[in-house]
């Protein structure tokens, strides 16, 4: 068994540890020493893009805002629901994780950088969601759920303020998608009072295997 190697760490504005790690071959994301992310468990996040770009494969030419990189594989799963004409703007707040997808861990999902369709917008995804044109489909993969884990200030994204600058992004029957580690019943009803349909998904974390997460999908309905 390999030693832990420390690949890489940044801190965050808020003051948090944010570290890069690898470990026979398995790349992982801790946040103060808890993780946020391994290469070992996409199950979920590939399902978060399945269930956001159903409906649009048959769309010419649909715009998806895709916040958060992660390790690129929602980015991956998203780009391979889509057509080619399709425009991806990936949204991340943080240069260390832009900088270290392309340099330790660009080939566990197949490069998604590099894909023609995509926009790189190195922002708070709060002011990504200002935009001319609307977009057809949101997921959100920023945080553990709607509570604000990474970035205390992502907490207004939750809230009554953001859900409606979320809808006002979306085109009409647009489609939001929020990935969590756990379900949040109060927060189907807050999103049903912002004007959204609702359903919830469950889905593994390592496809057939390991703990279940919540992907809530809400079309915008007014």
């Amino acid at each position: 068994m390999q030693p832990t190697a420390t690949l890489a760490r940044e801190t965050t504005p808020e003051g948090k540890e944010l570290v890069l790690y690898r470990r026979n071959g398995v790349y992982a994301l801790r946040l103060d020493g808890l993780e946020l992310m391994s290469s070992r468990a996409h199950g979920s996040e590939d399902a978060l893009a399945r269930l956001a770009c159903e409906d649009l494969g048959n769309r010419a030419a649909p715009r998806v805002l895709v916040g958060g990189l992660g390790f690129g594989y929602t980015l991956r799963a998203t780009l391979d629901q889509l057509p080619a004409r399709a425009s991806v703007v990936v949204c991340e707040l943080f240069s260390s994780l832009l900088t270290w997808n392309r340099v330790f861990v660009a080939d566990l999902a197949r490069r998604p950088l590099e894909d023609p369709r995509v926009e790189v917008l190195h922002a708070d995804v709060w002011d990504a969601l200002e935009v001319a044109e609307p977009y057809d489909a949101i997921l959100l993969d920023v945080d553990n759920g709607p509570w604000a884990f990474t970035l205390r200030t992502n907490e207004r994204l939750y809230q009554r303020e953001g859900l409606a600058r979320l809808a006002a992004a979306l085109s009409q029957g647009g489609r939001l998608a929020i990935w969590s580690a756990d379900s949040a019943p109060s927060f189907e009803r807050r999103l049903r009072r912002a004007g959204f349909r609702v359903r919830t998904e469950s889905a593994r974390a390592r496809g057939r295997t390991g703990p279940r997460h919540t992907i809530f999908v809400a079309v915008r309905s007014r």
